[in-house]
């Protein structure tokens, strides 16, 4: 079905834009029975994120609304990092199954492989896609987004992607990645925080060339209603569901573009505890002087104050933390305005207020990790050469510039 005819069958279920909630894609499929892929052998490329109203007003499961449908044949299901439930932990290798709610075969996109195979694609007339993203580069589920459309491409099946709010608005920030770090937690040169939808982003992901073997794709994005580019998540009206298992809430996901940044370093980022990415310490961090320091720098939206914790294992969550089992000392984040806070920006006064706490000759950098999720070796290069989190900041500005530029073509919202 070509878009206008897509963005036509849903259409007539759609509330006026002026509401209060967002609308997201997959609700507008949802409200309007699924017409736009009446008749089709789907694919589902999704995970827990993906809920939708039920016909009695509470929430469910896009799995379930499709497979309950009379119109469309629910035939495989695709499941990201964390698996199609969200139970699985970071990085843990995830098995291709059967859903037990469905009996739907289910191929993992974070096992063996990160790309549908073909045959998984056998018999289908259309790949969708819904997965909740939350606006950081290194989150991988951007990336899953990428390898499922090279497979749609390479079946000769539509790809259509259900749209969804990026939880932290449209800013950009951070440094671009660089060609050399081209991974699974950077398969895109955009910035760390790069204030885009995953619609927006397919879009640019084929009209850029980013990706081989796109051009022929036929991308379709359902729009959201209702959602605006300086929405933060609480605006959206919309219940948030933890991302992943170390993302519970908003607040983490707030910070999680520039905290994450210590998964580079040895500095703990607070997994192991209730509260991941809003602690950070290390058994030799002096907690009172860190916080003070941070104080003095006047960041926006973010109080500091200094803290003591012990990581923990917690299966499914966090398994083996840095310091585990260790006191160790720091500082913790309370988020006071979320409309000011600058996540990226942040991550760099932590990251550096912690560097020039360390040991003498101590080790601090995971190098080649850093690299991959600041995208260069600039930010390690500049915090050894001395430089203050200011210059590290503008030394992204010219190529933040541009990606904001090129980014105009795809956008989909004001």
């Amino acid at each position: 079905m070509p878009l206008l005819v897509l963005l036509l069958a849903l259409a007539s279920c759609s509330p006026p834009p002026d509401t209060a909630r967002v609308v997201t894609g997959a609700q507008r499929l949802v409200d309007s029975n699924f017409a736009a892929l009446d008749g089709m052998q789907v694919g589902l490329v999704t995970n827990h994120t993906a809920m939708v109203d039920t016909t009695d007003g509470g929430p469910g499961h896009l799995i379930d609304r499709l497979h309950a449908a009379p119109n469309v044949t629910l035939a495989a299901l695709f499941g990201p990092e964390h698996g199609l439930r969200g139970t699985a932990e970071a990085g843990e290798t995830v098995e291709s199954s059967i859903d037990p709610t469905t009996g739907v075969p289910v191929f993992s996109l974070y096992g063996a492989s990160k790309k549908p195979p073909p045959e998984a694609l056998d018999g289908l007339d259309v790949l969708v896609f819904d997965m909740q993203d939350i606006g950081a580069r290194f989150y991988t589920y951007i990336s899953t987004m990428g390898r499922a459309m090279q497979a749609a491409a390479e079946a000769g099946i539509p790809f259509v992607v259900l749209d969804r709010p990026n939880p932290l608005g449209g800013r950009v920030s951070g440094f671009v990645r660089e060609p050399e770090h081209d991974s699974f937690v950077g398969l895109y040169p955009i910035p760390v925080q790069h204030g885009l939808t995953v619609g927006e982003l397919a879009r640019m992901i084929v009209g850029e060339g980013w990706l081989p073997g796109l051009d022929a794709l036929d991308l379709r994005v359902v729009e959201m209603v209702g959602w605006q580019r300086d929405r933060l998540w609480p605006d959206t009206g919309l219940p948030f569901v933890p991302t992943s298992p170390n993302i519970p809430n908003f607040e983490t996901a707030l910070v999680y573009p520039g905290i994450a940044l210590f998964e580079g370093t040895v500095v703990s980022e607070g997994r192991g505890t209730d509260v991941p990415f809003l602690l950070v310490g290390a058994p030799w961090l002096d907690d009172h002087a860190l916080a003070d320091t941070l104080k003095q720098r006047g960041l926006p939206g973010i109080r500091f104050e200094p803290t003591a914790f012990t990581p923990r294992s917690i299966p499914g969550v966090a398994a083996y933390p840095k310091f585990e089992n260790e006191a160790i000392s720091g500082v913790s984040l309370s988020i006071t305005d979320p409309e000011t806070v600058r996540p990226v920006e942040l991550g760099i006064h932590l990251v550096h207020a912690t560097y020039h706490q360390r040991p003498p000759d101590a080790e601090f950098f995971d190098a080649d990790w850093l690299a991959k999720v600041a995208g260069t070796w600039r930010f390690q290069q500049m915090l050894e050469a001395g430089a203050r989190p200011e210059a590290i900041i503008a030394a992204w500005q010219d190529e933040v510039d541009a990606f904001e530029r090129a980014r105009r073509a795809y956008l989909l919202y004001d």
